[in-house]
């Protein structure tokens, strides 16, 4: 089969499949379930899976593994990975298909890509005549919480027996219309390092401070000194976010000064040496500050996601395949972003492409965002996505 006759194949069977990809997505979707607690979402593709025909394993509890093999071995193996669970928000929707889970919501479209990877699996696994080579299949719980579920399948081993030389995997993207693809090859989503400091003095009466060790000003000293890190430590040429989201005390009160302090906040950016350098310069000046105004510091730094890179012969593979499908025209090259992704877990591993699917209404990109109470997606773009991944897989065995 040439190029031209696999991008028609493609394009008509997705369309084919578009219906059940619509059921697929909207049941997952009217059933969310939060990370690590994915149990009927893993069942149901479990039930999805075998009724292609198709072997199952599970891993991490809840993650489902799947293998597909072409008609012969060409010593090629490509993992396509789908997350599965749901974020903690009150969905805002009256379609017949919004969530019947209270204070649970699928607002990052992990039903979009559990729903089209099932539905690319069926493609797959039922033109094993017209490709070689070996799909593994990765139903990943749990992307939304640290320490991520990408992180506990690779400790248990879902990137051995067969080991993938690649992986690939799409995202809801509502600032692009469905139909159109984001790619950026290189380093994409930053790393994502969460920050817990408290800071300790003598608490004592407002009035009389000089019995006290005044933890409001240590911290804001703290507060206002990591700044500095980003901006008198930091290359200018590597992006970096360091933010405190969150300032609260023990106690206190117009007259009482606090004995703790906590401040909470993430540090993110693309570039690992630097990563773990600033870490140890916020302990240093969390310290410094703290015992020269004699209090102390308790820093506690939980070491998220790491950098997402894209392989750039890779990426750029998978970018042309997806230029053949679509058109020029309906490709866009993305900046970097400072949010996050478990999937970085995986490119840290093997070559990868994570790359952004459009769902927006036309006419209406940047509309139904991610992470908000009224995300939603122009269901057309289930077609094009399942189109898109069984193309690339297709023309990368070739």
């Amino acid at each position: 089969m040439n190029v031209d006759d696999l991008k028609a194949w493609c394009l008509h069977k997705a369309k084919d499949y578009l219906g059940e990809s619509i059921v697929h997505r909207r049941h997952l979707h009217q059933h969310p379930e939060l990370s690590f607690e994915e149990y009927e979402t893993a069942q149901y593709i479990e039930d999805a899976l075998k009724s292609y025909g198709m072997e199952t394993r599970r891993m991490a509890t809840t993650g489902i593994i799947a293998i597909i093999n072409g008609h012969q071995d060409n010593g090629k193996v490509i993992a396509l990975r789908a997350d599965t669970d749901a974020l903690p928000i009150q969905e805002n929707s009256t379609k017949t298909y919004a969530s019947v889970n209270t204070g649970k919501m699928h607002a990052c479209g992990h039903d979009v890509h559990t729903a089209s990877l099932l539905s690319v699996a069926r493609l797959l696994n039922e033109s094993k005549d017209k490709w070689s080579g070996t799909v593994k299949l990765i139903f990943q719980p749990a992307e939304e919480k640290f320490p991520g579920g990408a992180s506990i399948l690779i400790k248990e081993g879902v990137l051995d027996d067969p080991k993938p030389g690649h992986i690939i995997a799409q995202h809801v993207f509502p600032e692009l219309e469905a139909g159109q693809f984001g790619f950026r090859s290189g380093p994409f989503m930053a790393s994502a390092d969460e920050m817990y400091i408290t800071v300790k003095g003598k608490g004592g009466h407002g009035a009389m401070p000089h019995h006290t060790r005044d933890t409001i000003l240590i911290a804001s000293h703290i507060v206002v000194a990591l700044q500095q890190i980003v901006s008198r430590n930091n290359n200018p040429l590597t992006p970096t976010v360091l933010t405190l989201g969150k300032i609260h005390s023990v106690g206190g009160a117009t007259n009482i000064i606090p004995g703790e302090v906590m401040i909470e906040g993430t540090f993110r950016t693309f570039d690992e040496k630097w990563r773990k350098e600033a870490k140890q310069l916020i302990r240093n000046i969390c310290n410094g500050i703290a015992e020269s105004m004699g209090g102390s510091v308790e820093i506690d730094i939980k070491d998220g996601y790491p950098v997402l890179i894209n392989d750039p012969t890779f990426t750029e593979d998978i970018k042309s395949f997806a230029t053949e499908l679509v058109g020029k025209e309906n490709i866009i090259d993305l900046p970097m972003r400072t949010t996050a992704e478990d999937f970085s877990y995986y490119s840290q591993e093997i070559p990868a492409c994570f790359y952004r699917l459009g769902t927006a209404f036309k006419g209406k990109p940047g509309d139904k965002k991610v992470h908000t109470p009224e995300f939603d997606i122009e269901e057309d773009a289930l077609r094009t996505g399942v189109a898109m991944m069984s193309y690339a897989v297709m023309r990368w065995m070739k």
